[in-house]
């Protein structure tokens, strides 16, 4: 329980800084934090000390590969916001990020996973 209490905490903390600097002048480093690797390394251990160094170097490229997905959610962002309002632009772009990262997993299931 205090595991669980201890990553809300964080989270909060996350947001906090977030909203903090999307207030000064600098607004843009907003968007940064939450690319830092907090889940991945926490995801990272868990394959890493469950599984083997191969495991964690297959985790790792298919992290690589999952920024697509990302750069179509901040793409979609971009073009939506020229003509959506905030809710519609969000929602739109978490869409086509639920699209992308579904044809990843498809395609790397097929792919790679297939050739283990």
């Amino acid at each position: 329980m205090l595991a669980l209490f201890t990553k809300c905490l964080i989270g909060a903390a996350v947001v906090l800084v977030i909203a903090i600097l999307s207030k000064n002048k600098h607004y843009f480093i907003a968007g940064l934090v939450p690319l830092f690797p907090s889940f991945a390394l926490i995801a990272h251990y868990i394959v890493g000390s469950e599984r083997n160094m191969e495991a964690l170097r297959m985790t790792a490229v298919f992290g690589l590969y999952s920024l697509l997905p990302y750069a179509a959610y901040l793409m979609s962002v971009y073009y939506f916001s020229h003509f959506l309002s905030l809710p519609g632009t969000l929602i739109s772009a978490a869409l086509i990020w639920v699209l992308f990262a579904s044809l990843l997993v498809a395609v790397w299931s097929r792919i790679m996973v297939g050739t283990l």
